[in-house]
């Protein structure tokens, strides 16, 4: 299903996750370690089939996250509590701000470092 120009619109008749374009993240695109978090928690939104596996990678990212960037802790417990209790369309807005977080980290360092040479 696509959105045209003008707004509408529409009923699901059933249960399905559904996503805007604009929440779907690619793998290609995962590839930061809280861009891998989102794909994980997208997993779970859209797969409850193998959602234990989903489950695993999400807490494992999470963990080596933490450990390496502990001042993520916070935003991390917020989205954690959300997929403990399902809730994994707000966990994944959530995790949009530990990627803007995680942007700001790294530009951050990249200054520093620039700045240094």
């Amino acid at each position: 299903m696509k959105n045209g120009n003008v707004r509408s619109d529409f009923v699901i008749e059933n249960n399905v996750p559904i996503l805007r374009e604009k929440d779907i993240m690619a793998l290609d695109d995962a590839n930061s370690p809280c861009r891998r978090i989102y794909f994980a928690v997208q997993l779970m939104y859209v797969d409850e089939k193998n959602i234990d596996d989903h489950r695993k990678a999400y807490w494992k990212l999470v963990n080596d996250v933490t450990d390496a960037a502990p001042s993520t802790l916070g935003l991390i417990d917020q989205i954690s509590d959300h997929i403990l209790h399902d809730r994994y369309y707000q966990a994944l807005k959530l995790t949009k701000k530990l990627i803007e977080y995680e942007q700001g980290v790294m530009n951050h360092v990249r200054s520093a470092t620039v700045g240094s040479i």
